[in-house]
C-alpha cells in the first residue's frame, strides 16, 4: 500500500498548524487513517533540534548552520514518522517540511537555494503528492504569530521585511510547482479557509 502525503507551508502565524488540524479532523471523519505530524519535529529526536532551531535569540544560528540542523531533523522524521506511516497506506499531514527550508534559509535567509536543494536530493528524496499553501496578509500574520507568545518566536523576530520576503518566496515557489501547490487565501476565518481546503481536496486525495 502506498499512502499520501500532503503538506502546509506559509509565513509565520498564517494559520497552517489550525489548519492542519482540521484537514486531519474532517479526513479522519470520512473514513481515512491520518497522521498529523509538524517540522521541525514529528519524532523524537527531531523535537530536540526544534528547540534548538524555533527558541533564541534570532541571530542564534547562521542560515548555513540552520540548513544543517533542518536536514538532520528531517532525515529523522522521515525515517521514524513519515515513511513508516505511507508504507502503511495512512495520509500523512504535515505542518511545514522542505518547502520551508527552500524559502526560508534558500531565499529569505540567503542566497542559499542551492545548497538547499543538494542536500534535499542527497539525504531526504521525498517530495509531498500535495501542498497547501496558505497565502495571508505578512503584517497581520506577524501580529498574530507574536501575540501567540508560544516562546518558539524566533523567526518572527526577525522583523515584518524577513515575513514578507517569505511571502514573495512562498507564492513564486507554488508557481514553480503547480502540479504540487495550491495557493489557498488564508486571511478570512479558519473555518472559511478550511472549507475551502475541503473544497480543493475533493478531487486529489485517493
Amino acid at each position: 500500500m502506498s499512502g499520501f502525503f500532503l503538506t502546509f507551508e506559509g509565513i509565520d502565524g498564517s494559520g497552517k498548524s489550525t489548519q492542519a488540524r482540521l484537514l486531519a479532523g474532517h479526513l479522519q471523519a470520512t473514513g481515512h487513517e491520518v497522521i498529523l505530524t509538524r517540522e521541525p519535529g514529528g519524532s523524537p529526536g527531531a523535537e530536540e533540534i526544534r528547540r534548538l532551531l524555533v527558541e533564541g535569540d534570532p541571530g542564534r544560528w547562521s542560515a548555513e548552520t540552520e540548513i544543517l540542523l533542518f536536514t538532520a531533523a528531517r532525515r529523522d522524521h522521515l525515517e521514524r514518522t513519515i515513511e513508516p506511516a505511507l508504507e502503511a497506506g495512512k495520509t500523512v499531514i504535515c505542518d511545514r517540511f522542505a518547502d520551508s527550508t527552500r524559502i526560508y534559509q534558500g531565499v529569505a535567509r540567503g542566497d542559499l537555494r542551492g545548497i538547499v536543494d543538494t542536500l534535499h536530493r542527497q539525504m531526504i528524496q521525498k517530495e509531498p503528492d500535495l501542498t497547501i499553501v496558505i497565502d495571508m496578509d505578512p503584517d497581520s500574520a506577524l501580529e498574530r504569530g507574536l501575540a501567540r507568545g508560544s516562546g518558539e518566536d524566533r523567526f518572527e523576530e526577525f522583523g515584518a521585511t524577513f515575513q514578507h520576503s517569505l511571502r514573495r518566496g512562498f507564492l513564486d515557489l507554488a508557481k514553480d510547482f503547480p502540479n504540487r501547490c495550491i495557493v489557498v487565501d488564508g486571511n478570512n476565518g479558519a473555518q472559511d479557509v478550511s472549507l475551502q481546503i475541503n473544497q480543493v481536496l475533493a478531487n486529489r486525495l485517493p
